[in-house]
Parts: structure tokens; C-alpha cells; sequence
């Protein structure tokens, strides 16, 4: 696979992290918030920041 695949799954995970990180403070403030499902959008950023070391070191970085 090449550098542009590599970059483009860097940026579709960046993404996700992002949105994840949105449902985490829209759940928060809710009165009683789902802290099971916050705990699992959390194991899902983690996951993605690995696919993202991942994809830089076949970049090389």
C-alpha cells in the first residue's frame, strides 16, 4: 500500500477520533450519561490512535 492510502486512513481515523470525542461531551452532559458507552467510545479513540501510529510508521515518521 502506498503513502496516499497510509495518509488518507491517518486523516479517516483523525476524523473518527474527532466525532468520537463529540458523542463523549454530548453524552456527558446528559443528566444521567451512558458511562458504559462512554468507556467504549474511549476503547475506540484508543484504537484508532494505534491505527494511526501504525500507518506512521509505514510512513516512515
Amino acid at each position: 500500500m502506498g503513502k496516499k492510502h497510509h495518509k488518507k486512513t491517518i486523516n479517516s481515523l483523525n476524523n473518527r477520533i474527532i466525532e468520537h470525542q463529540e458523542k463523549i461531551e454530548l453524552e456527558s452532559q446528559k443528566e444521567s450519561p451512558d458511562l458504559d458507552l462512554i468507556e467504549h467510545w474511549r476503547k475506540e479513540i484508543s484504537a484508532f490512535q494505534k491505527g494511526i501510529e501504525q500507518a506512521h510508521k509505514r510512513l516512515g515518521k
